[in-house]
């Protein structure tokens, strides 16, 4: 072996030497200091254990006895069955700019993490050079070169460069977590505007029944009043209520119109009148999800649990980077290729040479800088270890409020249709009995105003119990799954 070749084997052996140690920190272990069940009410304690195992069996369960599932497998085209929200949803996911700034902030991260980990293998290019020089005798010298080199490559012997592109990956992966958790939120707000237009729909139904209704109880009232039957007091009583529902019909109205421009947003086009809701149906969703296990099992599988816990990583990760700046770096200069002072002979065999420069940088005077830079980088770690304790916390919290409304929604349906049919029968009977002149107006004021109210009240709590099922699936971590695109 010649002189060239072992010098060439040193170098390589040199570049292959580089990157064996790294002085980041034991990741540190997240204390978040939830309890270790669910807060499940009474009523849902008992159902617990047991999971369906079908979608289909689990489309007609009530949410409050619906067994747990691993919501995070559950994709968003399982758990909605209604089909002009699966299509408002897929929309949204293509053309929602907010989503699509997420996909890009991805895309972004991706490269800088590309050119952080380019850092770690030495940059190799390829030169060519004239060198002409001459003096006063006029005498010029010629010399052509022609290589092959790397240029100003650290050798990572104490793990710096490979900490920064660690820690450059490590954001690559929170982005994509932001990702999902973008796409989650956008999913979750398109039900709920979905929901709420439909529910301010069937508001609108209501109050133009309820005015046309009221209109006729004010038209007999008026010809009762010709007649000398009933005074001007039960007139105007009777006018009250159909101003009222006039009102109300006016103003759902709006919210309608409100309500459809707010899914034209979330969509990021005009969304066609025939996917849009006419009326609140109980068959949105079809999954009303409930935990298993440990709440850990479930909440580190939210997205802005894992993105947190990927900026934890690169901040653990930055402290190496930090350490390692303590340490002595070697930067190598090198090239391999033939010097000639004659073109033609430029390639030749005994026009071969190499150069290798290494440059040794010793910090011994930086007035605090890189112990600065260590306690800049430790005081991220504990910030990013917060937050990541935080975001379980929260999410945590998140499932117990869900969980909390779970039964007693339900609960309160229940009795807002008891009432609703109780306030229909009163309804009926106090008509009745004031046609029959047995009872005065003002009775039937009353039982109007209460089936009124009571209609209202049913609508709104039925959306609220629906709108609490998207908040659960969307808080357990649940609503992408890629294979169910």
């Amino acid at each position: 072996m010649n002189k060239f070749s072992t010098h060439a084997l040193a170098l390589a052996v040199t570049l292959a030497m580089t990157g064996c140690v790294s002085l980041a920190p034991k990741l540190p272990a997240a204390d978040a200091a939830i309890p270790g069940e669910w807060p499940l009410p009474p009523t849902t304690q008992a159902f617990a254990g047991a999971a369906p195992t079908t979608a289909a069996a689990m489309t007609s369960a009530d949410p409050a006895t619906v067994a747990a599932v691993a919501v995070a497998d559950i994709g968003w085209r399982d758990f909605f069955v209604d089909q002009n929200l699966e299509d408002l949803i897929g929309r949204a996911l293509d053309n929602n700019r907010d989503v699509r700034v997420a996909v890009l902030n991805v895309e972004k991260a991706r490269a800088q993490y590309r050119i952080q980990r380019a850092d770690r293998l030495p940059a190799v290019g390829a030169s060519a050079e004239l060198q002409r020089t001459g003096g006063d005798n006029r005498q010029v010298t010629d010399v052509y070169t022609a290589g092959v080199g790397i240029a100003n490559f650290e050798l990572d012997l104490f793990g710096r460069v490979r900490s920064l592109s660690q820690a450059a990956l490590q954001r690559y992966f929170a982005e994509e977590e932001n990702r999902r958790s973008a796409q989650l939120s956008l999913i979750a707000e398109v039900a709920n505007a979905y929901l709420t237009l439909a529910a301010d729909r069937e508001l609108l139904s209501v109050s133009e029944a309820t005015l046309k209704n009221q209109q006729a109880a004010y038209d007999l009232t008026e010809k009762r009043r010709e007649l000398g039957a009933v005074s001007g007091l039960e007139v105007s009583q009777a006018r009250t209520q159909v101003e009222t529902a006039r009102a109300d019909a006016a103003r759902y109205a709006g919210q309608v119109a409100q309500d459809v421009n707010a899914l034209n947003l979330l969509v990021g086009e005009p969304v066609d009148a025939a996917l849009l809701p006419q009326r609140l149906t109980d068959g949105t969703t079809g999954i009303g999800a409930l935990p298993a296990g440990l709440p850990s099992e479930v909440l580190l599988r939210r997205p802005d649990v894992q993105q947190a816990e990927h900026l934890l990583r690169a901040a653990n990760a930055n402290i190496g980077a930090a350490r390692a700046a303590f340490f002595p770096s070697i930067s190598l200069t090198g090239l391999l290729g033939s010097s000639s002072n004659e073109l033609s002979g430029l390639f030749d065999s005994n026009t071969r040479v190499w150069t290798v420069n290494p440059v040794v940088n010793i910090p011994i005077f930086q007035g605090g800088k890189l112990r600065a830079g260590l306690g800049s980088a430790k005081a991220d770690q504990g910030i990013a270890l917060a937050q990541y304790e935080k975001a379980i916390q929260s999410g945590f919290r998140d499932v117990a409020d869900a969980l909390a409304l779970t039964a007693t929604l339900a609960e309160q349906r229940q009795a807002q249709e008891a009432l609703v049919e109780a306030a229909t029968r009163a309804d009926q009977l106090s008509t009745a009995r004031y046609k029959a002149g047995r009872d005065s107006y003002l009775n039937q004021l009353d039982a109007q105003r209460t089936l009124y109210a009571a209609q209202q009240g049913l609508v709104s709590t039925r959306r609220a119990e629906q709108a609490n099922r998207v908040t659960l699936y969307k808080v357990l971590g649940g609503g992408w799954n890629e294979r169910s695109q």
